[in-house]
Protein backbone atom coordinates (compact mmCIF):
# COMPACT_ATOMS: atom_id res chain seq x y z
CA UNK A 1 0.00 0.00 0.00
CA UNK A 2 1.58 3.25 -1.13
CA UNK A 3 1.88 5.80 1.34
CA UNK A 4 0.04 9.17 1.12
CA UNK A 5 2.83 12.14 0.83
CA UNK A 6 3.31 15.29 3.02
CA UNK A 7 4.40 18.45 2.39
CA UNK A 8 7.75 19.71 4.33
CA UNK A 9 8.33 23.60 4.78
CA UNK A 10 11.61 25.03 5.86
CA UNK A 11 9.81 27.59 7.40
CA UNK A 12 12.12 30.35 8.87
CA UNK A 13 12.35 32.99 5.93
CA UNK A 14 9.58 30.86 3.62
CA UNK A 15 7.72 33.69 1.83
CA UNK A 16 5.24 31.13 0.86
CA UNK A 17 4.03 29.25 4.26
CA UNK A 18 0.23 30.59 3.51
CA UNK A 19 0.73 29.46 0.01
CA UNK A 20 1.54 26.33 0.85
CA UNK A 21 -1.09 25.41 3.36
CA UNK A 22 -3.45 26.26 1.18
CA UNK A 23 -2.34 23.89 -1.50
CA UNK A 24 -1.73 21.29 1.07
CA UNK A 25 -5.68 21.22 2.58
CA UNK A 26 -6.96 21.83 -0.91
CA UNK A 27 -5.04 18.46 -1.73
CA UNK A 28 -5.46 16.71 1.61
CA UNK A 29 -1.57 16.47 2.86
CA UNK A 30 -0.76 17.22 6.04
CA UNK A 31 1.99 20.04 5.92
CA UNK A 32 4.93 20.36 8.41
CA UNK A 33 6.25 24.18 9.06
CA UNK A 34 10.07 23.35 10.33
CA UNK A 35 11.75 26.36 11.83
CA UNK A 36 13.81 27.50 14.83
CA UNK A 37 10.82 29.41 16.42
CA UNK A 38 8.83 32.03 16.25
CA UNK A 39 5.49 31.18 13.94
CA UNK A 40 2.29 31.13 14.96
CA UNK A 41 0.26 27.73 15.82
CA UNK A 42 -2.23 26.59 13.42
CA UNK A 43 -5.51 25.56 14.56
CA UNK A 44 -5.92 22.79 11.54
CA UNK A 45 -5.25 19.45 12.65
CA UNK A 46 -3.85 19.15 8.92
CA UNK A 47 -0.71 21.21 9.66
CA UNK A 48 2.09 20.47 12.28
CA UNK A 49 5.15 23.56 13.38
CA UNK A 50 7.86 22.10 14.54
CA UNK A 51 10.42 23.68 16.60
CA UNK A 52 13.79 22.89 16.00
CA UNK A 53 16.82 23.64 18.24
CA UNK A 54 18.59 27.18 17.08
CA UNK A 55 21.48 25.68 14.94
CA UNK A 56 23.26 26.16 11.54
CA UNK A 57 21.22 23.03 9.93
CA UNK A 58 18.98 21.91 12.96
CA UNK A 59 15.59 22.32 10.66
CA UNK A 60 17.44 21.41 7.45
CA UNK A 61 17.96 18.01 9.49
CA UNK A 62 15.09 17.48 10.96
CA UNK A 63 13.43 17.84 7.45
CA UNK A 64 15.94 15.33 5.89
CA UNK A 65 15.66 12.86 8.70
CA UNK A 66 11.82 12.75 8.52
CA UNK A 67 10.83 13.05 4.51
CA UNK A 68 10.26 10.09 2.41
CA UNK A 69 10.54 9.39 -1.21
CA UNK A 70 7.41 11.16 -2.67
CA UNK A 71 7.11 13.43 -0.28
CA UNK A 72 7.18 17.34 -1.05
CA UNK A 73 9.66 19.89 0.74
CA UNK A 74 9.61 23.41 0.17
CA UNK A 75 13.08 25.52 0.74
CA UNK A 76 15.31 27.99 -0.71
CA UNK A 77 18.51 26.32 0.49
CA UNK A 78 20.30 24.79 -1.91
CA UNK A 79 21.87 22.48 -0.16
CA UNK A 80 18.89 20.96 1.29
CA UNK A 81 17.47 20.49 -1.78
CA UNK A 82 20.27 18.75 -2.85
CA UNK A 83 19.88 16.05 0.29
CA UNK A 84 16.16 15.70 -0.37
CA UNK A 85 16.27 15.58 -4.20
CA UNK A 86 19.54 12.52 -3.20
CA UNK A 87 16.25 10.81 -0.86
CA UNK A 88 13.61 10.71 -3.60
CA UNK A 89 11.98 13.98 -2.33
CA UNK A 90 9.99 16.79 -4.54
CA UNK A 91 11.81 19.87 -4.18
CA UNK A 92 10.14 23.33 -4.75
CA UNK A 93 11.78 26.74 -4.42
CA UNK A 94 9.56 29.40 -3.23
CA UNK A 95 9.39 30.65 -6.54
CA UNK A 96 8.77 27.28 -8.08
CA UNK A 97 11.46 26.56 -9.24
CA UNK A 98 12.26 22.56 -8.83
CA UNK A 99 14.84 21.33 -7.91
CA UNK A 100 15.19 17.51 -9.55
CA UNK A 101 18.16 14.90 -10.30
CA UNK A 102 18.61 16.92 -13.51
CA UNK A 103 19.29 20.21 -12.26
CA UNK A 104 20.58 20.23 -8.87
CA UNK A 105 24.05 20.06 -9.78
CA UNK A 106 24.40 22.80 -11.55
CA UNK A 107 21.62 24.63 -8.90
CA UNK A 108 24.88 23.01 -6.17
CA UNK A 109 27.50 24.71 -8.87
CA UNK A 110 25.84 28.15 -8.92
CA UNK A 111 25.15 28.77 -5.40
CA UNK A 112 29.16 27.96 -4.68
CA UNK A 113 30.26 30.17 -7.20
CA UNK A 114 28.03 33.21 -5.84
CA UNK A 115 28.76 32.60 -2.52
CA UNK A 116 32.92 32.39 -3.39
CA UNK A 117 31.90 35.92 -5.30
CA UNK A 118 30.57 37.43 -2.58
CA UNK A 119 33.18 36.67 -0.70
CA UNK A 120 35.94 38.07 -2.77
CA UNK A 121 33.74 41.11 -3.15
CA UNK A 122 33.06 40.40 -7.01
CA UNK A 123 29.42 40.69 -6.60
CA UNK A 124 26.90 42.29 -3.54
CA UNK A 125 24.97 39.94 -1.77
CA UNK A 126 21.36 40.83 -2.81
CA UNK A 127 18.84 38.70 -3.65
CA UNK A 128 16.07 40.03 -5.94
CA UNK A 129 12.98 40.85 -4.51
CA UNK A 130 9.80 38.30 -3.76
CA UNK A 131 7.15 39.49 -6.60
CA UNK A 132 3.69 38.36 -7.22
CA UNK A 133 4.25 36.56 -10.25
CA UNK A 134 6.99 34.31 -8.33
CA UNK A 135 3.95 33.63 -5.67
CA UNK A 136 1.76 32.73 -9.16
CA UNK A 137 4.16 30.59 -10.24
CA UNK A 138 5.25 28.68 -6.59
CA UNK A 139 1.25 28.39 -6.52
CA UNK A 140 1.19 26.33 -9.80
CA UNK A 141 4.18 24.78 -9.51
CA UNK A 142 3.17 23.08 -5.70
CA UNK A 143 -0.32 22.27 -7.30
CA UNK A 144 1.01 19.94 -9.71
CA UNK A 145 3.70 18.73 -7.53
CA UNK A 146 1.09 17.97 -5.37
CA UNK A 147 -0.78 16.12 -7.92
CA UNK A 148 2.06 14.29 -9.54
CA UNK A 149 3.07 13.03 -5.76
CA UNK A 150 -0.57 11.59 -5.23
CA UNK A 151 -0.91 9.96 -8.59
CA UNK A 152 2.66 8.47 -7.53
CA UNK A 153 1.36 7.13 -4.41
CA UNK A 154 -1.51 5.33 -5.91
CA UNK A 155 -1.32 1.75 -5.56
Amino acid sequence: MAVQPSLYVDADACPVKDEAAKVAARHGLIVTFVSNGGLRPSRDAMVRHVVVPQGADAADDWIVENARANDIAVTADVPLAARLVEKGVHVLGPTGRPFTPETIGMAVAMRDLKQHLRETGEIKGYNPGFSPRDRSAFLSALDQTARRALVLAKP
